[in-house]
């Protein structure tokens, strides 16, 4: 059973700091979620709370163990009167060994999802999905969590500028329409893959843009991967995320909008990705001009 424990608790803690190095319960390498109330994993939450004690924190909420680091979530209450919706949250990786602590991401409305795979034979990853701030038009981002064997850390997958994959925005500019589509996917050999899809209506005769990424692991290097879909592999995949093909429970969204039931029900519809230079083609009413007629050339008698 997950739980908590408050800053308030450290002082009592601190007594209890008596072995070096934590002692791992379970079996090296498989992940599991800490059991604060169990004897066999105070060691673990007294090592990481010892470890915390600098940063800024209200109570730590989750505590995740593989090999010789722990995945942990702070929350952080801006007072005690304050509600508990109002947190925000950082993850962090911390060390086992070494007390070293390595901040990973933070934001608000933390929900964890099913663990996913991403390289064949590795272990599951935890996932989540996040937003950047309340009560506000808020980024909604997607991310992994894995442990990096040359660092002996965990990680975030496909991280930019601090925050994961942006999979939905509720800030609209004025004067466009923009549908978003989303989902994670697993194939036959049970890898997931992320793909987004935004589409931009300008209106007033401006040509709409696409802008399709896929979001997964390359294996023979096991780094992160994000390429830019276009032409027919783009194509393809607007019909997989419009059906949420294979798509994880939790984890699709935009399939009800009027871009997909319209693409859905008029595939023939599909036109070139026009987040990338494309062809121009003439408008469909308007028919190519006849070859022009050449006079007969006299035949010599």
């Amino acid at each position: 059973m997950r739980g908590f424990i408050s800053r308030r608790l450290i002082g009592l803690v601190s007594l209890l700091l008596a072995a070096s190095t934590p002692m791992l319960c379970q079996q090296p390498g498989s992940f599991y979620w800490v059991n604060f109330h169990s004897p066999k994993d105070q060691s673990i939450v007294t090592w990481v709370t010892r470890a915390l004690t600098v940063e800024n924190w209200t109570a730590i909420r989750e505590i995740g163990v593989m090999y010789d680091a722990a995945l942990v979530v702070t929350t952080d209450r801006a007072t005690p009167q304050s509600s508990p919706n109002s947190d925000t949250f950082n993850i962090w990786s911390v060390s086992l060994t070494s007390h070293a602590v390595t901040p990973i991401l933070k934001g608000v409305n933390l929900r964890w999802l099913d663990s996913l795979r991403f390289v064949t034979d590795t272990p599951l990853e935890p996932a989540i999905l996040y937003d950047n701030c309340h009560q506000c038009a808020a980024n909604t981002y997607f991310t992994t969590f894995h442990y990096n064997l040359v660092n002996h850390q965990w990680e975030a997958r496909w991280t930019n500028g601090g925050e994961g994959v942006a999979v939905w925005n509720e800030n609209h500019p004025a004067g466009m329409k923009w549908t978003q589509v989303y989902a994670v996917m697993t194939h036959g050999n049970g890898l997931a893959q992320l793909v987004t899809w935004n589409h931009f209506d300008y209106g007033h005769g401006r040509s709409v843009q696409d802008s399709m990424y896929s979001y997964d692991v390359d294996s023979s290097t096991r780094l992160d991967r994000t390429i830019m879909l276009s032409g027919k592999q783009a194509d393809a995949m607007k019909i997989k995320l419009c059906t949420a093909q294979n798509a994880v429970t939790g984890l699709a969204r935009g399939q009800d909008s009027e871009l997909c039931q319209d693409l859905l029900h008029h595939p023939h519809r599909l036109g070139p990705l026009r987040g990338v230079p494309a062809r121009r083609l003439a408008p469909p009413h308007q028919k190519a001009p006849a070859p022009k007629k050449t006079a007969p050339v006299p035949e010599h008698r």
